[in-house]
């Protein structure tokens, strides 16, 4: 037996059991890269290299922002939660991919799809929520400056980052309960490589038109209504930086913003291409080329930019490395 439930995947074919008549599915199969078994060692070879890349990444700021001092701010706590869901959110479908590179069967339970599908979309809408948050801070630090060290106190940051998680896993716990309150009986084959909201909920024995339409609200409300709050904290920062009469602090405001921008435009911008649209238009091969973009990619790009486009978390990272070889010697 498994003790992860993401991980477990059967040796067997999915079985079905009969019901009314009609073929009930027990077991899921995950289409992933089947099609491509020629490059099944070279993608298993990819993915896990860009994955333990990532790993190391978000470890290294996470470490970094703990042991420095100077950046113990909002900010960069913020950031150190983000890279610790983006840890989370590879964990939830990266390692399950590789098992099913390496192995003939392909299979996946619906317990355990239920459980992988909750959490990615937890981490995926608290990720928006967490974003929309950090825009928020750049507002106060760049808007309100000398209002900044009483608006986000300690105590007020630890109620927003735990409002961010229970709001995201809230809408992930509605969406997974919609998706798996019927049986599936459209056969057994989810055209990806995880248990993504609209390969399974094609398989479902009732497609209701409410339910569908209830999942899209709520993928509206998460992905843009988070998108417009950004936009609208970055409205009134140029705003501000604009009027200021200093070049050299017009270009630190700037700078503190060009990474976290970076990140809100790749996040968002990959979660409309999947979530905001008809499902009658989607298509399961660029769903998934889509998909290993946000699932692969997008969690490296979140180390590189902020350790590349921000100077502060540089000069850290430099003076731990330094500290570091000087204990060595």
């Amino acid at each position: 037996m498994c003790s992860i439930p993401f991980f477990c995947v059967s040796s067997q074919a999915p079985e079905k059991l009969r019901g009314n008549g009609t073929w009930l599915v027990t077991e899921f199969v995950l289409v992933g890269f089947s099609n491509l078994p020629h490059l099944r060692t070279t993608l298993f070879t990819l993915f896990l290299l860009t994955y333990l890349v990532t790993l190391s990444g978000n470890v290294t700021i996470i470490t970094i922002i703990h042991v420095d001092g100077t950046l113990h701010t909002p900010m960069y706590r913020f950031l150190a939660v983000l890279s610790l869901s983006e840890t989370c959110y590879t964990l939830v479908t990266i390692p399950n991919m590789l098992a099913h590179l390496l192995m003939e069967s392909q299979a996946i339970s619906i317990p355990a799809c239920r459980a992988q599908m909750f959490f990615f979309l937890g981490l995926g809408c608290s990720h928006c929520f967490l974003l929309t948050l950090m825009g928020y801070d750049r507002y106060v630090a760049i808007c309100h400056p000398l209002r900044y060290s009483v608006i986000m106190r300690p105590t007020v940051c630890l109620c927003l980052g735990a409002l961010v998680f229970c709001s995201g896993f809230s809408v992930a716990l509605i969406e997974t309960c919609m998706i798996f309150s019927s049986p599936f009986c459209r056969g057994d084959r989810v055209e990806h490589f995880f248990c993504d909201i609209a390969p399974v909920l094609r398989l479902s024995c009732t497609q209701s038109a409410r339910k569908a339409l209830g999942i899209f609200f709520l993928s509206v409300l998460v992905v843009l209504v988070s998108f417009l709050f950004i936009l609208l904290s970055y409205a009134f920062i140029v705003a501000t930086i604009v009027r200021m009469p200093s070049a050299t602090g017009r270009h630190k405001a700037f700078s503190t913003c060009a990474a976290h921008l970076t990140v809100v435009i790749v996040h968002f911008g990959c979660a409309a291409i999947i979530y905001l649209r008809p499902d009658s238009g989607a298509n399961p091969e660029q769903d998934r080329l889509v998909a290993v973009f946000y699932t692969v990619v997008t969690p490296l790009l979140n180390p590189v930019v902020y350790t590349l486009r921000n100077k502060e978390v540089r000069v850290a990272l430099r003076r731990t490395l330094t500290r570091d070889c000087g204990g060595l010697r």
